[in-house]
């Protein structure tokens, strides 16, 4: 705002700091962060000097994105803060009014607190109170009420769940009623349940889960993608499987009669990602769960970030305690036994890979946290046996080279007289593997728009290739001559 006019702003305060020009930007870094863990609110002026008065800089479009991209890159956890030229005394300067409350935070991997019109390191101490602080604030989410009512969790779900947690004796009650035995979980109040209880129980879209196998190492082009709604337990469920299905699993014979079936990541480990994934994820975030399988690795993601000031070794080799973010969630899964103990979930799946010398990383992303397993390379199996799952869960035996040869047989079965092209190909190499594929699944497949995949669908039909049934979202096309 220009014309205004003032001799000085007044002294600096605790809440309140002024900087000659963005020549002093990482200082100007540092103490936002040690405002934001004193205050957790407060403003910045580049222009000023120390004792208040306005003189002013040289400013552009880029001196703003400059001041933005600092604060986007410096300081974690992220914070928004709201950017603007004013003129002081006729002279243009950056006023940056910031807050947050997701204390401590970080600039340039450093932790200040203001004291006065000082920036002091904060103590180790004072760091784990504020930690400790922000996981109570953060449990506030599965604690809260939810849009959900008791009716509406799903009987079948929770009627298995309280009879394996009763079987393997972690809870000392049998069901009884939707009601009684979500009360003594502590996961309602009154007739309303918490949002803990709807992502355990209920189909919300609070639990989505998306899994994709992409053609190569990159993430570009896949040959298949799901998208999922539905309980913690019956996507952990669905993930599990879908992983599974299409790993491969190598046999060894051990002298008896048995064959052993051996999958090229350990199922444990997997699992275990996947429960991690949904007990730590954000589900304020409203972002989905991922599965992705590559090549050359099968990456588990979830929009959940890991726990600031700590890395994965600290779990896995560092003996530390375990900081649990949804601390209600987490203890429902471990009645059921699907988890064994509390925060060792890092250490189990290292320990499962080690064993079964399968590479595995921790990455932390800006966005979440991936746990990464690496393939093994398919040149080992050349000349094997490999055991492929199909789709109902069976297993049978093939040879790899058999395996790859699938879908040349898909291309003769249906290209004989009839031209195709290869986006047609692939979507019969999509129903070679599903029961049927909608125009959402085909655009996601192909990576093209809504009538350019409807178009591709009808022409199959109109080859005689495809059948199609149902109207509007709800149409489904699959094969006419199912392929084996």
């Amino acid at each position: 705002m220009r014309g205004v006019n003032t001799r000085k702003l007044g002294m600096e305060t605790e809440t309140l700091e002024f900087k000659k020009s963005t020549g002093e930007m990482k200082e100007a870094m540092i103490l936002i962060v040690a405002i934001l863990n004193k205050h957790q609110y407060g403003e910045l002026y580049f222009g000023v000097l120390p004792d208040g008065t306005p003189i002013g800089q040289i400013i552009n479009e880029k001196t703003l994105r400059d001041v933005s991209n600092a604060i986007k890159n410096h300081i974690e956890p992220k914070i928004y803060p709201e950017i603007k030229i004013v003129y002081l005394n006729d002279r243009p300067c950056i006023h940056v009014k910031f807050e947050g409350t997701e204390v401590p935070y970080y600039a340039y991997g450093q932790v200040k607190i203001r004291v006065a019109d000082e920036d002091l390191p904060m103590s180790p101490q004072e760091i784990e109170n504020r930690y400790k602080q922000k996981n109570d604030s953060a449990n506030l989410w599965e604690n809260s009420l939810s849009e959900w009512k008791v009716q509406n969790a799903k009987d079948d779900i929770l009627e298995a769940y309280i009879d394996k947690a009763y079987s393997v004796k972690r809870i000392d009650f049998e069901y009884s009623d939707k009601k009684t035995v979500l009360n003594k979980l502590f996961l309602t109040k009154e007739d309303t349940l918490l949002n803990a209880g709807a992502v355990l129980f209920c189909d919300t879209n609070l639990c989505e889960l998306q899994m994709a196998i992409f053609s190569t190492e990159e993430r570009l082009t896949f040959n298949d993608i799901q998208r999922y709604h539905g309980t913690v337990f019956e996507l952990v469920d669905l993930a599990e499987k879908y992983i599974v299905n299409n790993i491969h699993w190598r046999v060894e014979f051990d002298g008896s009669i048995q064959r052993k079936e051996i999958p090229e990541v350990p199922t444990s480990a997997i699992r275990e990602a996947l429960i991690n994934s949904f007990c730590h994820k954000d589900y304020n975030a409203r972002q989905c769960n991922e599965v992705a399988i590559y090549k050359n690795r099968i990456e588990i993601y979830n929009p959940g970030a890991f726990p600031t000031g700590y890395v994965p070794e600290d779990f896995i080799e560092n003996e530390e305690r375990p900081v649990r973010r949804k601390p209600l969630i987490t203890s429902i899964i471990y009645y059921s036994k699907d988890v064994e103990s509390f925060g060792s979930g890092l250490k189990r799946i290292t320990f499962a890979c080690k064993e079964a010398g399968v590479k595995v990383e921790f990455k932390l992303m800006k966005s979440g946290f991936v746990v990464v397993f690496y393939r093994r390379n398919s040149d080992d199996g050349v000349g094997k046996d490999t055991i492929k799952s199909t789709q109902n869960g069976d297993k049978v035996l093939i040879s790899d080279d058999k395996a790859m040869k699938s879908v040349d047989s898909l291309r003769e079965k249906y290209g004989k007289g009839v031209e195709l092209s290869e986006k047609e190909i692939r979507i019969i190499e999509y129903l070679g593997r599903n029961e049927f594929i909608t125009n959402g699944i085909a655009r996601d497949l192909l990576q093209i728009g809504t009538t350019a995949a409807r178009n591709y669908l009808n022409g199959l039909v109109e080859k005689d290739i495809l059948m199609a049934s149902g109207e509007h979202r709800g149409r489904r096309y699959v094969l006419k001559i199912k392929y084996r």
